[in-house]
């Protein structure tokens, strides 16, 4: 293992740390800020079920924020990391709950405007409005949530002590579930940026199950996380268990649950299957807040008493939190990536180079793509997505759709499709159809990652996407997962 990864990975475990400092007052917060459960007891269940769901469920939901920027250089990914972890140190010495996911949007955006990478507008705008979206939805479900359990405590005539023990484990058991969403969700803000570059392999486990690289990565990010929830997290637990509103201890119930729901569904796969298969809308899976989950939920309780015993000044400093942390961390890692590439001479991008080259033009006029205009610009190369979208902008008008495509099919790659990483993949992931496919193309070079799509594409009808329906987004969705492995897996580039 190479001992430079070790060091750049600490930027990783520090982020990790700070999760843990910060977020886990997203779970536990109202249940210790109301008394009904201690700090050692919270922090023990919180870091046990952070683990669990790290390393059993950690893809998270990093679809969105793969789309928004992707940092290709070890030293970038080290920085971005840095940059969001110093900044959600600074709100938590300040006692304010922000995300990770924050920080990192706010990383990446500092790194690709360093690099001269475009950031994807829809994927930020997704983001952004989920970010609003993520409090009034929380708000919207604590609401009915405290109600009904009113009326059921009213119906139900519980003895005060029946009812204080069922109300803490009732909190217990709800951080449990919280928790677990907190580690399934966030641990690929803090250590997927370094995915590319792990230095561990995967090893088998008295020939029972295999732990991969992957998961290795995720339980070392875990184990980061959980000792910042034992080492800095309860302020922050106080802060928003009281600070922002007296909450009795089934009110702190609610917001748990609230809080866990909203979780859940901007990251569960399954759900958006089950909606698209349907012929539904989706619920976007997207990085969501957890601490705006949790102070959404605070506010819906505190309108429904009449919003008298809300501390508007407390919500006033929160809210200025979620503001300046995506612009602190973008500032942070874009001066720092200079401080890093100049000074100690690190590579924290790799260039990536576009090119409207004879056969990417002919690919761009098979499908109706606009190219007359954009004849002075063949074979020129261009090391900068931002001058190169610029150079077309100059010479034709084109949508936002159609520059995304076209920025997408010029980006020059070096793909060798190794028939000994071929025999490496594994079956119940690709279907038979599929690996047929590959088997075919072993020994052949593309020189952009469409060519290799399409030569999958013609030789099984497995790597074909389907029409751009609601209830062929998932499907399709998985075909280009799949796609971006091989890229990865294939590549040539160093």
């Amino acid at each position: 293992m190479d001992f430079t990864v070790l060091i750049f990975l600490t930027s990783g475990l520090f982020l990790g740390w700070s999760l843990g400092a910060n977020d886990a007052a997203n779970v536990f917060g109202t249940a210790v800020g109301t008394r009904m459960v201690r700090f050692t007891t919270a922090a023990v269940v919180c870091s046990i079920f952070i683990v669990l769901g790290s390393v059993l469920s950690g893809a998270g939901a990093a679809h969105t924020l793969g789309k928004l920027g992707s940092i290709n250089a070890l030293a970038g990914s080290f920085m971005a990391a840095l940059a969001a972890a110093l900044t959600v140190y600074a709100m938590t010495k300040l006692e304010l709950p922000v995300s990770t996911s924050q920080a990192i949007v706010g990383a990446i955006i500092g790194w690709n405007l360093f690099s001269g990478s475009v950031t994807d507008v829809t994927a930020l705008t997704k983001i952004l409005a989920t970010w609003v979206a993520c409090p009034l939805l929380a708000a919207l479900i604590a609401m009915p949530i405290y109600i009904g359990v009113q009326r059921f405590l009213a119906r139900a005539k519980l003895h005060i002590l029946r009812r204080d023990i069922y109300t803490r484990i009732a909190l217990v058991l709800a951080g449990a579930f919280g928790s677990y969403s907190l580690g399934a969700n966030n641990i690929a803000n803090v250590m997927g940026v370094f995915v590319p570059a792990s230095p561990f392999t995967d090893f088998t486990v008295a020939d029972a199950f295999t732990i991969t690289g992957i998961q290795q990565l995720f339980l070392l990010g875990a184990l980061a996380i959980a000792v910042g929830v034992f080492t800095y997290s309860k302020r922050v637990m106080l802060t928003v268990g009281g600070g922002l509103m007296p909450l009795s201890p089934i009110a702190a119930w609610v917001v748990v649950i609230s809080h866990s729901i909203v979780l859940t569904l901007f990251a569960s796969e399954g759900l958006e299957h089950f909606l698209a298969s349907n012929g539904l809308p989706t619920i976007p899976l997207v990085p969501v807040s957890s601490s705006q989950a949790v102070v959404g939920a605070v506010i819906g309780i505190g309108l429904l008493k009449g919003g008298r015993n809300i501390k508007w000044r407390v919500l006033g400093n929160i809210s200025m939190g979620w503001v300046t942390t995506p612009v602190i961390s973008a500032i942070l890692c874009f001066f720092s990536l200079f401080f890093l590439q100049n000074v100690f001479n690190q590579k924290v991008y790799t260039e990536v180079h576009y090119a409207l080259s004879p056969k990417v033009m002919n690919h761009l006029v098979e499908r109706s793509f606009p190219v007359e205009d954009l004849s002075s610009l063949r074979n020129r190369d261009f090391t900068s997505a931002r001058a190169f979208l610029k150079a077309i902008g100059e010479r034709t008008y084109l949508t936002g759709y159609q520059q995304r495509k076209i920025l997408e099919f010029a980006e020059v790659a070096k793909l060798y499709v190794d028939p000994k990483k071929v025999q490496q993949l594994k079956a119940d992931w690709l279907s038979q159809g599929q690996l047929l496919a590959l088997r075919k193309l072993e020994g052949r070079r593309f020189g952009f990652k469409w060519a290799l799509a399409d030569a999958l594409e013609k030789l099984s009808v497995d790597w074909r996407q389907r029409p751009d329906k609601i209830e062929n987004k998932t499907y399709n969705k998985q075909i280009k997962a799949k796609l971006g492995y091989l890229y990865r897996l294939f590549s040539l580039e160093e």
